[in-house]
């Protein structure tokens, strides 16, 4: 049977639900064994065995310290000492870089951008800044994978369970930048933003006011994105941007409010499965990419979307 090496980073207190999604997916290729970059309490421990996880590899230097550097030694030091013939990672910035370092050392096909994974490995992803729906497949002995949040159904956890630890000696380079500190983000109560299932996300057309963005992705249990326009505005954090400079996301539903919907902009959103675009341009870009199309002031289609929604308990 297949060994899929499954890349966890960032443990919380309990699994994320992309990283129930990477375990899952695993699962339906071969046997699972996970490295785990960094420290992680019981409670986590037992919620990747509760997926039939036997093993989790944790390297013996502080990876974590520095930056994509260590993290790819340890995994490189894992995908070898296990004969893995499969790497799943997230597809976080972080994720692809330290995928294409370990394709490098192991001399193995590295596909990012994953959404759809065929029983042979053909692995379908969007390219050219989602101008292209491409297939393609790695032909080497391990294929490794950064897979979008949102593409794959995590299946329900059984009983937790611990696995065995295994411990990884890992050479982490001299010569490589190290983190000095760092700063929780304030919580805001909303799902991650490469995880939430429901996006609304404002552009230009807000003119400063995500109020009732942020009414509707409440009603909707959802997160809050924006385009480029508007994070430069200073209107909303950095970190809430989607598109070509920012964020990738692959919703259950992407709201488009008040964007244009630029080559850039679709970039980071065309994978979502429904697209619904709010603008008060008939021809905004974005209705051509809409699989639904509203065009009308969102000061006035929002609040009654939202009133809607909260009557009917949606």
């Amino acid at each position: 049977m297949t060994t899929v090496l499954v890349f966890l980073d960032h443990a919380g207190a309990s699994l994320a639900k992309s990283e129930r999604e990477l375990l899952s997916l695993g699962a339906s290729l071969g046997e699972v064994t996970v490295a785990l970059a960094g420290d992680a309490d019981q409670a986590y421990l037992d919620g990747v065995g509760s997926y039939g996880v036997q093993e989790v590899h944790r390297p013996e230097a502080a990876v974590s310290e520095v930056l994509v550097a260590g993290k790819a030694a340890f995994l490189d030091a894992t995908a070898r000492s296990t004969g893995a013939g499969i790497v799943l990672l997230g597809n976080s910035y972080e994720a692809k870089e330290i995928a294409a370092r370990v394709g490098v050392r192991i001399e193995a096909g590295v596909i990012t951008d994953v959404v759809a994974l065929a029983a042979d490995l053909t692995a379908t992803k969007s390219d050219f800044a989602g101008s292209y729906t491409v297939d393609c497949r790695v032909t080497t002995d391990v294929a490794i994978l950064t897979v979008k949040p949102n593409s794959f159904e995590a299946v329900e956890a059984g009983l937790p369970s611990p696995p065995r630890e295994v411990r990884v000696p890992v050479n982490v380079p001299a010569t490589v930048a190290r983190v000095t500190g760092r700063v929780d983000k304030p919580v805001s109560g909303r799902p991650a933003l490469t995880e939430a299932r429901v996006i609304v996300a404002g552009g230009r057309g807000v003119n400063g006011d995500f109020g009732p963005l942020e009414d509707l992705a409440d009603a909707l249990g959802g997160a809050v994105g924006a385009s480029r326009a508007a994070t430069d505005a200073g209107w909303i954090e950095h970190s809430a941007q989607i598109g070509q400079t920012g964020k990738t996301v692959s919703p259950q539903l992407y709201i488009s409010v008040g964007i244009s919907g630029a080559i850039q902009q679709k970039a980071g959103m065309q994978t979502s499965k429904v697209i619904v675009a709010i603008n008060k341009d008939a021809d905004s870009p974005v209705f051509e990419i809409a699989d639904f199309g509203i065009v009308g002031d969102l000061f006035a289609v929002l609040p009654q979307a939202t009133e809607e929604i909260r009557k009917r308990g949606l």
